[in-house]
């Protein structure tokens, strides 16, 4: 069950989708924190790059592998405006981080985008649990949904 306390870290990854569309890229972005509640590094998506990896699940199980403990890392709890991809799973699952918590999931996401016409990804999407069976999930978060609704909605109303 996501705490209320928590809502505070899920708002923080809607407002770096937010800087993330801004930006011209797709409204994505995350949140790692410490078991203590300490916020250790945050990211946005950045696939306009033409690196279509940039994901900021991936970067932030990559800087967590290069700058945590494998305890500090099983402790940890990535936020994020939307349910990992299989990619981002298994980099998850890969480096050993702790939980997840995510606003919107896969197939909300998935369903969004059909009504909005969007071509399929190349990949899959996946729930979580099918890509990395050993990590804790959350989500959807409710209360946060028709913000990140209304994030893809612009993207994708401007022709990315």
């Amino acid at each position: 069950m996501v705490k209320d306390s928590e809502l505070g870290h899920l708002r923080r990854c809607v407002e770096l989708a937010r800087e993330a569309l801004e930006a011209g890229d797709e409204p994505f972005g995350s949140v790692l924190v410490a078991a203590d509640g300490t916020v250790l590094a945050e990211d946005r998506n950045r696939v306009a790059s033409g690196d279509r990896t940039r994901h900021p699940e991936f970067e932030l199980a990559r800087w967590s592998a290069a700058h945590l403990t494998p305890a500090e890392r099983a402790a940890a709890t990535v936020y994020t405006s939307g349910e990992h991809c299989p990619m981002c799973a298994a980099a998850h699952a890969w480096v050993g981080l702790g939980r997840i918590v995510y606003v919107a999931s896969s197939e909300q996401l998935g369903s969004w985008l059909a009504e909005l016409g969007v071509p399929a990804a190349p990949v899959r999407a996946l729930p979580v649990h099918e890509v990395a069976p050993g990590v804790a999930v959350e989500g959807p978060v409710p209360e946060l949904v028709e913000e990140v609704r209304d994030l893809h909605r612009r993207c994708h109303a401007r022709g990315r």
